[in-house]
């Protein structure tokens, strides 16, 4: 049985982390294939969006396999390795296709870490975060410190950190952190949904706006208005009047089907 389970259908991959029986926690074998198909993903042309959930209802994931980072000492260098291929948080980052985490239940700390490094985030009834680095003594290095902050405001993030307490979903909706909330029975359908309209999009295009958005939000406002600034003008250059008028109509013809 596959730790990592992949199905393509329509331009959108599923993929599914597929440890039910532990919470889908992240053993040292299911970082390196996620990260592997993560890198899979990103290179094959007919996946347009991808699509990340964890097997089950209990968890997304619970995080690093404690157990094994209690038995094997190379378990905690491999977890934070640099390079995607030992990372699987830097895989999802990296990859240029729009990522949808689809939070079947609990994230907790390593799996919270996972579920920030997508893109959009619709939560299950069922979904619930918590970072729990400091209670269990091990300071986070795939970006949980300085995305949560970002994300919420700092006050909020050390309420988080520094308690190591659960967010509900409908709370993680209301502060933020969640795209929206749905019926657990309903996740994977409203997921593939919106996978299914960012698959629509030229996929060059969809990749180099994504990019536009992340290399802006990790830099000042500043930064990320001249960034804008920039390419905008270098790609607007190269389009032509009529291809604007063939895509106006294309976008009022998509607005009344809607």
């Amino acid at each position: 049985m596959a730790l990592v389970e992949v199905e393509v259908e329509d331009a959108v991959a599923v993929v599914t982390l597929n440890r039910p029986e532990a919470m889908n926690a992240l053993s040292k074998a299911l970082r390196a294939e996620l990260a592997a198909v993560m890198v899979e993903m990103d290179r094959r042309d007919e996946v347009r969006v991808v699509v990340l959930t964890g097997a089950g209802e209990r968890a997304f994931t619970a995080g690093l396999d404690l157990k094994e980072l209690g038995s094997d000492s190379s378990a905690m260098d491999d977890a934070t390795g640099a390079a995607p291929q030992a990372n699987p948080v830097k895989a999802v980052e990296q990859c240029r296709k729009p990522v949808i985490g689809a939070i079947n239940g609990v994230a907790i700390t390593g799996g919270f870490e996972l579920a920030l490094a997508c893109d959009v985030l619709i939560a299950s009834e069922n979904a619930r975060f918590a970072d729990t680095h400091a209670r269990v003594g091990i300071m986070p290095g795939w970006g949980l410190s300085q995305k949560l902050s970002r994300l919420l405001g700092i006050y909020r993030a050390k309420e988080l950190s520094l308690s190591g307490n659960f967010l509900d979903a409908p709370t993680a909706e209301r502060w933020g952190l969640v795209n929206r909330v749905v019926p657990a029975a309903e996740l994977l359908t409203v997921a593939k949904k919106l996978a299914t309209d960012m698959a629509s999009i030229d996929p060059q295009f969809s990749s180099a706006y994504k990019k536009l958005i992340d290399d802006g939000f990790a830099g000042t406002f500043g930064d990320g208005l001249a960034l804008e600034t920039s390419r905008s003008s270098a790609v607007n250059r190269a389009v032509t009047p009529d291809e604007v008028a063939k895509r106006r109509l294309a976008v009022q013809e998509r607005g009344r089907q809607q």
